[in-house]
């Protein structure tokens, strides 16, 4: 008998950054299956907490300095089966910008009741409620 070996790839971090009444996603240029559009996110690194990582991953590729308010969720991403902390954060400052132009094409700040056209499959339950909570009817 065949024993299948775990995944041992790092968790992935995605800062979920609300700010003016919209919240930031940001354009990969290679998608990630039917990803495209995204959280700021990336690979927790060793020693490092999955909140962290977030602040980490925010600046890094938007350049903004932001701050954690509280843990949203975790799940096993159903398009990259990549186990995904989500973290709510806040912006503190910085300027916006494509931190990584080789991975990323663009940023957009996107109002609640443009999700579809971001994100046409939804977003993780927690993270659509706590976008909801925090910008209303958008």
């Amino acid at each position: 008998m065949t024993q299948q070996e775990p995944d041992i790839r790092p968790g992935i971090a995605a800062a979920v950054i609300v700010h003016q009444g919209r919240f930031l996603m940001v354009r990969r240029r290679k998608n990630e299956g039917s990803l495209s559009w995204q959280f700021p996110a990336g690979e927790i690194e060793s020693g490092e907490s999955a909140t962290a990582a977030a602040v980490r991953e925010a600046r890094e590729e938007t350049g903004l300095d932001v701050s954690a308010l509280r843990p949203l969720g975790e799940r096993v991403h159903p398009a990259t089966g990549r186990l995904m902390s989500y973290t709510a954060c806040t912006v503190l400052g910085g300027t916006e910008q494509v931190g990584d132009p080789e991975d990323l094409a663009e940023l957009a700040w996107v109002r609640l009741k443009e999700i579809p056209d971001y994100v046409p499959y939804g977003l993780f339950e927690p993270v659509q409620r706590y976008l909801e909570e925090e910008l209303g009817d958008g």
